[in-house]
């Protein structure tokens, strides 16, 4: 590229100042990059209570970011890829906040933030799934948000809503133990009907439903084993424990089965000829979901109120990633 085209080319930051220690550090790295690369000066955008990250986004498309770094929590990503989808402009993670989920699941660099700003300028672009949910409220509104990891209605959405802002700062991922213990009480099933795309209606008794685009957790917890980022497909995952031994079964199935046990070629094969109900899984493009009473939902890890329907489907390839040169899917996804 010669250098007339080079000086076209400009990085934006967006940045969460909450999540992120040093603003003015990671300004300085973007710059130092830019400057390297032989790009204009990029655009320094905070993120704002009134502003998660949409209108940041935005505003770095509408200025002509060829590249866009993002650097905050798992809703701060959420936010801004909402705004990037459907833009081919590819999306840089910089690891930053509690969970880091996206970048976990694509097997990004997650202890240093040098390389993910490298590759906003000279790594790969890759195509990856992202999430979209219309929720319908009470009173018949509907409205869509993004989601590049989970949706979750139910039980997993009111831990959310029940966990401490403040421990989740000071804390990170292990805060959302506090909310379990909140919610956990008063827990019950609750009714719902079901229908994915082409198929039938169905109806099921579950604690929460959770609708992956992709599965890792932090702790090497595998919630839906074998969801991939790239593949299409919605993962469905309804919670249906039976008593404290369905409850075991929760837990084992998430701790050992899927976590430990699915790691080699043995142990999935123990996996398979272990029967365990409390966690069902399906799969397909995409499905809507409706109780008869409002119930908590959740994209990301943010509360998004009660909804009295959801649905959720699929754009596939939908948001495109930048990530280092030579990092592959293929090898950043669990088999």
């Amino acid at each position: 590229m010669d250098e007339r085209a080079k000086v076209t080319d400009r990085a934006a930051l967006v940045v969460n100042p909450v999540k992120v220690r040093s603003v003015a550090a990671l300004s300085a790295s973007v710059r130092a990059a830019s400057a390297r690369a032989g790009w204009a000066d990029p655009l320094i955008l905070e993120t704002t209570v009134t502003d998660p990250g949409q209108a940041a986004a935005a505003e770095a498309l509408a200025a002509g970011a060829t590249s866009v770094l993002v650097a905050g929590g798992d809703g701060t990503v959420r936010a801004v890829a909402e705004a990037m989808r459907g833009s081919g402009v590819p999306l840089a993670i910089v690891p930053s906040g509690t969970g880091n989920l996206l970048a976990r699941n694509l097997r990004l660099p997650l202890d240093r933030v040098g390389p993910m700003v490298e590759a906003a300028f000279s790594g790969d672009a890759l195509a990856v799934d992202i999430g979209v949910a219309t929720l319908t409220r009470a009173d018949g509104a509907r409205e869509s948000h993004a989601f590049v990891v989970m949706a979750g209605m139910g039980l997993d959405a009111a831990m959310i809503a029940h966990t401490n802002p403040r421990m989740k700062r000071q804390l990170g991922w292990v805060a959302y133990v506090d909310g379990a213990a909140r919610s956990l009480p008063r827990a019950a099933p609750f009714r719902m009907a079901y229908q994915f795309d082409g198929h039938g209606l169905h109806s099921a008794k579950a604690y929460s439903v959770l609708f992956a685009n992709c599965g890792a957790l932090p702790a090497g917890i595998d919630l839906v084993p074998g969801a991939r980022v790239d593949d299409g497909l919605l993962d469905v995952a309804l919670i249906q424990p039976t008593g404290l031994f369905g409850w075991l079964g929760v837990w084992r199935k998430l701790w050992w089965d899927n976590s430990v046990l699915r790691r080699t070629r043995l142990g999935r094969r123990v996996v398979a000829r272990t029967r365990n109900q409390s966690i069902r899984y399906l799969s397909g493009t995409g499905v809507e979901a409706g109780a008869p009473e409002p119930v908590p939902v959740e994209l990301d890890g943010d509360e998004f109120g009660r909804a009295a329907r959801i649905r959720c489907e699929i754009d596939r390839g939908g948001l495109v990633v930048a990530v280092p040169a030579g990092h592959s899917l293929a090898t950043a996804t669990r088999s």
